[in-house]
């Protein structure tokens, strides 16, 4: 759902795709080819958020600040299941894993990789192409090229899925039985996947 909030209404490029059970509120920007996933609650009322072009926002992340700060997800950033940004820039073509926290003023550099479930503690700043482990987090070692590649290859899969979603995601009932011409496979994921090992 898309909610107003004391007169600012989100923007969502028309190439994007917000599922219908996130909550976008307020002052937030959204960009191209951006996803977000159910359960997903991005909260610009206290606060402006930008979402650059080609960022996801995966299940039950949470985006949101102390009042008057305004943070952005560089292009390209990948916001893994149940993450919480909280005031944290994120910068360009990063990975942030499952259920990690990124705190107030945290400013996390270029093609960082944070791994799942660390503690980004507030006012950190994490200097580009670092892995960053733990909690209390800390930088671990430097991302190769191979590293930010493999990144790179997985995110893509996710700026095609706002499309995928457009096109075929539709609310029904579920069927009581399984239909004997059921595919055997999700072909679209399959050639999707096939294209990513072959990049």
């Amino acid at each position: 759902m898309i909610y107003e909030f004391q007169g600012f209404i989100p923007v969502v490029h028309p190439s994007s795709f917000v599922h219908p059970l996130a909550a976008v509120i307020g002052n937030v920007i959204i960009g191209k080819d951006v996803y977000v996933g159910p359960g997903a609650a991005i909260r610009g009322d206290w606060g402006e958020i930008i979402i650059e072009d080609g960022c996801n926002v995966q299940e039950n992340c949470t985006i949101h600040m102390f009042p008057g700060k305004s943070i952005t997800l560089k292009k390209g950033a990948h916001i893994g299941h149940g993450a919480i940004i909280h005031g944290a820039n994120i910068g360009a073509n990063c990975l942030v894993g499952m259920n990690a926290v990124l705190m107030d003023d945290v400013s996390l550099g270029d093609e960082c990789i944070v791994g799942a479930l660390t503690f980004i503690k507030g006012g950190t700043e994490i200097p580009n192409r670092k892995m960053v482990v733990g909690n209390p987090a800390k930088i671990i070692k430097d991302i190769t090229d191979d590293m930010i590649a493999w990144k790179t290859k997985g995110t893509a899969l996710y700026q095609k899925l706002p499309g995928q979603c457009h096109e075929t995601l539709k609310e029904v009932e579920p069927l009581r039985e399984i239909p004997e011409d059921r595919p055997a496979a999700q072909e679209a994921l399959y050639q999707t996947l096939e294209e990513f090992k072959n990049k």
